[in-house]
């Protein structure tokens, strides 16, 4: 049987890696993006109907209950949330306004978590709910500092994952917080470790070897994190 995914924020890097690994391994995917997404649009016409579109903003809770009324009676086996921002270029807390904090903390860790508590009713038994974290968000990798208004966003978009992961307790799905690499993207600029291709490959194979119940900090290499 095919198995599918929906990929929330896949309109171009590690997203729209995916939404391609994922499609290329034969699932079905939705590749969800804000607005216009040129590279999401090549690769949909690339897939041979393997990938769709849909449109969501996560960070509107009208936007977020229009897809999942599109979606109509679909079902899947991965829900991976990817959307995020990098937040102020300062990274400062003393530096932050108010309305720079709401809005990192708002994409970057309670967004995320709506989006999959309305997505949950769709995911099947045995299947995988994915977040998109970072190394960043480990306090106890945390020695040397910087980056730390996103470091703060990833640590308490795991903190709300663990939190739906005890109210989930009974339900035979895994949950995943990922690292994905140091990725060259947008994101993580050109002096990057690794592709996007090296990273997606190996988070597309974490997923697969990890289905058991319970959730995971883990790395796109299947290392598991410290929190």
């Amino acid at each position: 049987m095919t198995k599918s995914a929906i990929i929330i924020g896949a309109s171009r890097g590690l997203g729209l890696g995916l939404a391609t690994e994922h499609a290329a391994r034969g699932w079905q995917v939705i590749a969800t993006a804000r607005g216009d997404a040129p590279d999401l649009a090549a690769a949909i016409a690339a897939s041979g109907g393997r990938i769709t579109l849909a449109h969501v903003d996560i960070d509107d809770a009208d936007s977020v209950a229009a897809l999942v009324a599109a979606l109509g009676e679909a079902r899947f086996d991965l829900i991976f949330v990817n959307a995020g921002v990098t937040g102020p270029g300062h990274a400062s807390a003393a530096k932050a306004s108010a309305e720079e904090i709401g809005a990192l903390m708002m994409t970057n860790a309670t967004a995320p978590i709506r989006i999959a508590e309305r997505l949950l009713p769709r995911l099947n038994d045995g299947g995988t709910l994915a977040f998109m974290s970072s190394i960043l968000g480990s306090v106890g990798l945390n020695t040397g500092g910087g980056y730390d208004l996103y470091r703060a966003s990833k640590a308490a978009l795991n903190t709300l994952t663990r939190s739906l992961a005890a109210r989930l307790k009974d339900r035979p799905v895994s949950i995943l917080s990922l690292h994905p690499g140091w990725v060259r993207t947008a994101m993580g600029g050109p002096s990057a470790d690794i592709d996007v291709e090296t990273s997606v490959r190996g988070l597309a194979d974490v997923i697969a070897a990890n289905t058991a119940p319970g959730h995971r900090y883990l790395d796109y290499k299947g290392d598991t994190l410290p929190w």
